[in-house]
Order: C-alpha cells, then structure tokens, then sequence
C-alpha cells in the first residue's frame, strides 16, 4: 500500500461525519459488505473513494425510486 492509499483511509467517526451519517451505518455496511473495513480487530479504518461511490449510490437511487 502507497502513503497516498493510506492517506485516503480514515477512522469510522471521521468516515461517517464526511459523508453525513452515523457511525452506527458505517458498520453496517461494512458488515454488510457494501464497503471494505481496513486496520485491526480495535481499530476500523475505511476508504473515502470507496465510501463515496456507496452514498452516491444510495442518493441516486432514492432519486429514481
């Protein structure tokens, strides 16, 4: 993994403050595997593409729905 990729991976809060959400959908979607969990048993980290391309995602499709 480069500096620039682990630059890009924050903590849940973090994570769930920059896209509008709780913390508590955060989890879940990773549990459900719609994103990828990053770090250790303690310490979650995720992705900010990655988690922009779910909320994106899920805001056009409540627009079309």
């Amino acid at each position: 993994m480069t500096p620039a990729q682990r630059a890009r991976r924050v903590p849940t809060n973090v994570a769930a403050l920059a896209f509008g959400v709780t913390e508590g959908t955060i989890r879940q979607w990773a549990h459900r595997g719609r994103i990828t969990r990053y770090g250790t048993a303690r310490r979650a980290s995720y992705d900010l593409d990655e988690l922009a391309a779910v909320v994106q995602g899920s805001r056009h499709s409540d627009r079309s729905g």
